[in-house]
């Protein structure tokens, strides 16, 4: 293992660095930790920091008290708010229409303004269709309008948008990120998992429309405890290697590998969103390379974190990968743990998605096999949370093996559920 510390990252590099003669491909996962001292003595206001919440306010938000729950939820959202955060609330219907601040742009929170949002937001009723697309290109013609460095949304919605989200979302990227809640069971979660992807948020299900003031100021004080925006992961690799994939495994799994921006030669950047202190994220890389002779050594990669300043990129942590070839198969054979594990983890994740694709689609034999393989590899790697979640879906008989039955009668509630959580993962148990 790696280390090489920094004032405000720590970089662990987690590897077999044993390559068996004529091996091309090195994996590592490598883990991310920001100090506790993280721009400690950055506040919200001085930072730059943007929050809009966007309230889906179409008329099938006026069944089973959503739009209530949603009044409530935003109200709460509001009031996590620190002082001197710029702040909007959105309504989004077959329009997106700003509510507060009432001349539209954005309002700095303090007592005033957080008491005035929340008398508009008593006001929102439930009318009209679901345009999604509208609603986030309105979020970004505010945030676009205001300087500020760390820029995050809320997006509530309890149905689907049809109108053209990809164009929008690639225009949208880079600009904010998003967190994305759906509410009862009528939305897609392909839909709003395409959208937190896109704009490096979260995705999930609030089934019970009384959860949502609760999930909101959780996300907005975990929005609040970011202190540094936009911070990359540079991959440096030789002229002869070439990456196969790179990607988020913890807290949840996201390919960043085709989201790569060129940093100059034989470089390329990740995005990652913003960083609070004391937080820490995996990350699983895999490189192509050109074998080397028995006993040879090769920097792989070298892996940085890089954040903007006034002066310029800079890099405040520094992890190496590294290769030796060997003849010695006792050297080369073992995989690394942490590798293992999070291999195990995006297996998890797809099985899943294929099981309860199939399971829609009638196929009960394939959804079967691939479900009763999740509950396999969820036991192997203790991911306590989505066993009780496939529990929900299929019955165990034999956890260890996978062998599992089909529930018959399923909630859309707990059938969606499993889908939005697949993609969460544990760490390696010590």
């Amino acid at each position: 293992m790696t280390v090489i510390g920094e004032p405000d990252f720590i970089v662990d590099v987690h590897q077999n660095g044993y390559l068996p003669e004529g091996a091309r491909e090195v994996s590592a996962v490598v883990t991310v930790t920001s100090s506790m001292d993280l721009a400690q003595t950055a506040d919200a206001g001085e930072n730059g920091a943007a929050e809009i919440i966007i309230v889906d306010c179409s008329g099938s938000m006026g069944y089973s008290g959503k739009m209530k729950a949603a009044r409530g939820a935003t109200a709460a959202a509001v009031d996590a708010i620190s002082d001197g955060t710029a702040f909007a609330v959105i309504a989004g219907r077959d329009k997106a229409r700003v509510v507060f601040p009432r001349f539209g742009g954005l309002a700095a929170a303090n007592w005033r303004t957080r008491t005035v949002a929340k008398m508009a937001v008593a006001r929102l009723h439930a009318d009209g269709g679901t345009r999604i697309g509208t609603w986030l290109g309105l979020a970004r013609e505010l945030f676009t309008s205001h300087p500020a460095g760390r820029r995050h949304a809320v997006l509530l919605t309890d149905g689907q948008g049809s109108d053209q989200l990809d164009d929008v979302l690639s225009l949208c990227a880079g600009v904010f990120t998003c967190d994305c809640r759906g509410v009862g069971t009528d939305w897609w979660v392909g839909q709003l998992r395409k959208i937190s992807t896109a704009l490096l948020g979260t995705v999930d299900i609030v089934a019970d429309p009384g959860e949502l003031a609760a999930d909101f100021t959780a996300m907005m004080r975990s929005s609040m405890s970011k202190r540094v925006p936009d911070v990359t992961l540079r991959v440096r690799t030789p002229a002869s290697a070439e990456i196969r994939f790179v990607k988020q495994v913890a807290p949840a799994i996201e390919d960043l590998t085709g989201r790569r921006a060129a940093a100059g030669e034989q470089a390329g950047d990740y995005p990652t969103g913003a960083w609070g202190p004391g937080e820490g994220r995996d990350y699983h890389l895999c490189v192509r390379v050109s074998p080397g002779a028995v006993g040879q050594e090769m920097l792989v990669a070298r892996i940085s974190l890089v954040t903007g300043s006034p002066s310029g990129p800079q890099a405040r942590g520094t992890g190496l990968v590294k290769a030796i070839w060997t003849a010695d198969e006792a050297l080369s054979a073992p995989i690394n743990p942490q590798v293992a594990h999070y291999t195990g983890q995006a297996e998890l994740a797809q099985a899943i998605q294929e099981g309860l694709r199939a399971r829609k689609e009638g196929d009960e034999e394939t959804a079967t096999t691939r479900l009763g393989r999740a509950v396999a590899l969820a036991a192997e790697s203790g991911n306590e949370d989505t066993a009780s979640l496939l529990a929900k879906v299929v019955e165990v008989v034999d956890a260890t093996t996978g062998v599992v039955c089909l529930r018959k009668n399923v909630t859309d509630a707990d059938e969606m559920t499993l889908d939005t959580r697949s993609t969460r993962t544990v760490r390696t148990r010590k």
